[in-house]
């Protein structure tokens, strides 16, 4: 299976760059993620990219196509193996949780992913998605300029229904839903609460059961 690598590959720099023009996205959408994650749990993040989430949030795990993304993500502490969403090399009940960070839109084969991440998940295990939604102002926006932009030229957008409805067919439950980043990313100055549901908010994160 091939991975969208190229873009993040190529332009690794630009990637870390927007992380730093948009600090206060960036640590909105940290927040509305760290609500469901517990520290004390082994978690691994996949398309884990340069580490900029599995870092702060104590994820020491995580997997990425990417040659430049993992070198960035091991230099910040995190043990990377090379590989995609659709095959996981772990065995069955590996983790206690599973995070994907604007990963979704990168898979070749979503519901494949979907169910090796149910796989390595131990019994009642948390999957956690965060996501620019393809409904919201945000995903419209993306959406409008997709082929202008490097990394999501190729990518494939979902809305928070398409993600719960997946999610529900495989039979995942105890499903919460939190959203953030309200308004234009150029006017966000500071760090902004999320709020239950979706719907309002550009980036949503899920937190289904196993």
């Amino acid at each position: 299976m091939e991975a969208k690598t190229e873009p993040f590959d190529k332009y690794y720099d630009k990637y870390e760059d927007w992380f730093e023009r948009n600090k206060f996205v960036y640590k909105s959408e940290l927040k509305a993620v760290a609500y469901f994650i517990n520290k004390n749990e082994k978690g691994i993040e996949i398309g884990v990219g340069s580490g900029k989430f599995a870092a702060p949030l104590g994820i020491k795990h995580g997997i990425d196509p990417s040659n430049k993304m993992r070198k960035l993500a091991e230099k910040r502490g995190i043990n990377v193996q090379k590989g995609v969403g659709e095959s996981l090399d772990f065995s069955d009940e590996s983790f206690d949780f599973v995070l994907m960070v604007t990963t979704i839109c990168f898979l070749d084969d979503i519901e494949k992913s979907f169910k090796e991440v149910k796989r390595v998940l131990i019994k009642k295990g948390n999957f956690i998605i965060g996501f620019v939604d393809k409904n919201s102002d945000l995903g419209k926006q993306y959406l409008e300029k997709k082929d202008e932009n490097v990394f999501y030229k190729k990518a494939d957008f979902y809305s928070a229904e398409n993600i719960l409805q997946l999610l529900k067919r495989l039979e995942f439950h105890d499903i919460e839903v939190v959203q953030t980043i309200f308004g234009n990313l150029t006017d966000i100055n500071k760090i902004q609460n999320f709020k239950e549901g979706y719907g309002e908010g550009g980036f949503v994160v899920i937190k289904a059961n196993k």
